[in-house]
């Protein structure tokens, strides 16, 4: 994750409270729901019901009527090949400290995709970076993100940790640290690509990561992958 996210939680759900909001969590085997008890525009008190038309319980404010409406969180990320080698990012914030990832983080209003991914990659490896293609997107229903992550490569054979990161490194295909990733995301990001080069050249991939319900990010193998189709 970029700086500008140190409290984000990839792959995780992260509680946040302020004065104006306070969210509980509340995991259930249908997915992940945030209570949201004020609302966040004028702080007022909401109540909880499906508002007339909807299908879903809402947030609905008892001061000014508001409803606050709650939509997966975008991240982007870069794979980065540089002469056979894959550049992984060791984490030094939490969740997943001292773990490895590719560099990402959540998309910033104002920018695409791929920018987002180009930034990320700046800010927590020191590197600049050309996207070339997309290579996955992936949906976690559970926790509401989507991951699209993209090759790249470098534009210049320089990178260094960033903020955000202890250590970064370009790691062979058969030296990709597979039990010492930082999330379920990264995970199959990597199987998919060390999969597809091991039989001729990378694909497009899109699959619905479902991860076990109250499993922590930590816990990379609690998942499976569904509806996994490439291109």
């Amino acid at each position: 994750m970029s700086h500008h996210h140190s409290d984000s939680t990839p792959d995780g759900v992260s509680p946040s409270s302020s004065s104006s909001t306070s969210i509980a969590i509340q995991s259930a085997a249908s997915g992940s729901t945030r209570k949201i008890n004020f609302c966040q525009w004028c702080g007022g008190p909401t109540k909880h019901e499906i508002p007339d038309g909807e299908e879903k319980t809402r947030a609905i404010c008892t001061h000014c009527g508001k409803i606050t409406y709650e939509n997966p969180k975008m991240v982007v990320g870069c794979l980065i090949e540089h002469e056979n080698k894959i550049l992984l990012c060791k984490r030094k914030i939490h969740p997943s400290y001292g773990l490895w990832t590719l560099p990402a983080g959540y998309m910033e209003i104002g920018e695409s995709a791929a920018e987002g991914a180009i930034r990320e990659t700046w800010e927590e490896a020191n590197a600049e970076v050309e996207v070339e293609s997309p290579f996955a997107q992936l949906d976690i229903p559970l926790i509401g993100q989507t991951y699209i992550i993209f090759l790249a490569k470098l534009k210049r054979p320089h990178f260094s940790p960033g903020p955000e990161s202890l250590e970064c490194r370009l790691f062979a295909l058969e030296d990709i640290p597979f039990d010492s990733l930082a999330f379920s995301s990264m995970l199959v990001t990597l199987k998919l690509y060390f999969e597809d080069k091991k039989v001729g050249r990378p694909k497009f991939h899109y699959g619905i990561i479902k991860k076990r319900p109250g499993t922590s990010p930590s816990e990379i193998h609690a998942y499976t992958l569904d509806h996994h189709f490439k291109c």
